[in-house]
C-alpha cells in the first residue's frame, strides 16, 4: 500500500491556526507549534472567563447595592433580608441599577425594606 502524506490538507490546518493567532507577539503569530500552543491557551482563557464575568458583574451589582444602602443606613445583608421580609422581588442587577440611576426609587425600596424588619 502507498503512503499518503497529506501535505495540502496539513498545510490549509496550519494557516487555518496561523490566520486564527493573527495579532499576537512575535512567534507567536508566525510558527505554527508557537502559534497552536497560544491559540489553545487563548481558547481556554476565553471558555473559563465566559463563566468568571458573570461571577464579577454578580459582585459588582453587590459592592454598588451595599454602598447605595449604606447611604441610607443599612448594610447589603440587612438590605436583602428586609426585601424579603416585604415581599419585594428584585434582583440585584436591578436593585443596582436603581442605585446608580435612580436613588431615589433605591431610597424608597430601602425605606420599604427597612420598615419590614
Amino acid at each position: 500500500m502507498t503512503r499518503v502524506k497529506g501535505g495540502p490538507h496539513t498545510h490549509l490546518r496550519h494557516m487555518k491556526m496561523l490566520k486564527a493567532s493573527k495579532g499576537f507577539f512575535g512567534s507567536r503569530h508566525r510558527i505554527f507549534r508557537r502559534a497552536n500552543e497560544t491559540m489553545l491557551k487563548a481558547l481556554w482563557y476565553a471558555y473559563r472567563d465566559r463563566r468568571t464575568r458573570k461571577r464579577d458583574i454578580r459582585r459588582l451589582w453587590i459592592a454598588r447595592i451595599n454602598a447605595g444602602s449604606r447611604l441610607q443606613g443599612v448594610s447589603y445583608s440587612q438590605l436583602v433580608f428586609g426585601l424579603k421580609k416585604a415581599s419585594i422581588t428584585l434582583n440585584r442587577k436591578m436593585l443596582a441599577d436603581l442605585a446608580i440611576r435612580d436613588p431615589q426609587v433605591f431610597n424608597t425600596v430601602v425605606a420599604k425594606a427597612k420598615a419590614a424588619i
